[in-house]
């Protein structure tokens, strides 16, 4: 089956700047990108749709408002474009099955609040078997690369080198799909690689040899046959000791774009969708693009 790109549209300022997203990463991976807006139908409209106009008509003037803008910035990527009458997040599970990933909108809402809990973005990316990436309103193509020097055009850009890709990796829980995505990500940009393990020292004494060296071992040890995989990616690792949330957060401090895990099977949260605490205080608190990839 042909892949492609896919984004959610809803008609907020965050599902355009995802959609946006979305078509500049279909141009990378060589793809199409599908535009997906689900819409549900009740007995009387619901009160934000124009008089005169049904919940269909309106969420199909939503979605050809985002595939115009969509195609004005990339008029030689292939677009494609549905309404899908079911709720949202099965809809755009549905349409991740048939995508290389996803991309959805997230509430910038800064601080502690970071993005809704229990918001559809959230619902899905819970239970999502493709990687899911979330972008905040206000994310634009000038974002994911370094700062421009005065007098740069805008058709510059382009040119001008990508910001780092930041992987959170648990050594405990070595993924193939984790590692996989981040190194291809940068592969893809020309980008360099920023690798961080975070550790929690044990509370008592360990028999044998441990500490931050063991751990700069082991990831390097980890980062070994991907680095033979992908020659052409600058690639640097950091061990630090703490609590890997925060410690992510403060890493991704100017990074174009942060990769972090989603376990699918079952974790101290039950069995189940759900989001570890890693990735969840990584998704409110990052400012830029979040790519979640799940793994066993």
């Amino acid at each position: 089956m042909l892949r492609n790109v896919a984004a959610g549209i809803d008609g907020t300022p965050e599902s355009l700047a995802a959609a946006h997203w979305a078509a500049q990463e279909a141009l990378r991976r060589g793809v199409a990108l599908s535009l997906v807006h689900a819409w549900r139908s009740h007995p009387r409209p619901a009160p934000y749709v124009p008089l005169g106009s049904t919940e269909h008509q309106w969420a199909e003037q939503l979605l050809k408002e985002a595939v115009d803008s969509v195609r004005a910035a990339h008029p030689v990527l292939g677009i494609s474009a549905r309404t899908v009458c079911e709720a949202p997040v099965p809809a755009l599970l549905t349409a991740a099955e048939e995508a290389e990933l996803l991309v959805l909108g997230s509430l910038g809402l800064g601080g502690l609040a970071g993005f809704v809990t229990g918001s559809v973005s959230q619902r899905v990316v819970g239970r999502c078997t493709r990687p899911v990436v979330l972008v905040r309103a206000g994310q634009s193509t000038a974002d994911e690369h370094l700062p421009a020097v005065d007098g740069v055009a805008p058709e510059e850009i382009p040119e001008i080198p990508f910001r780092a890709v930041v992987l959170g990796l648990d050594l405990s829980q070595p993924c193939d799909e984790l590692l996989e995505f981040a190194f291809d990500a940068a592969r893809r940009r020309a980008a360099d690689l920023r690798v961080v393990h975070v550790f929690k020292a044990p509370s008592g004494p360990v028999p044998g040899p441990g500490g931050p060296a063991a751990e700069e071992e082991a990831l390097v040890a980890a980062l070994r046959p991907w680095r033979g995989k992908h020659p052409d990616v600058s690639v640097t690792e950091t061990v630090v000791e703490g609590r890997a949330g925060a410690e992510l957060v403060r890493a991704a401090t100017g990074a174009g774009l942060v990769v972090v895990g989603r376990r699918t099977g079952t974790g101290r949260a039950g069995p189940g969708p759900h989001i570890g605490p890693v990735t969840h205080a990584v998704l409110h608190h990052v400012h830029c693009p979040v790519a979640v990839v799940p793994h066993p």
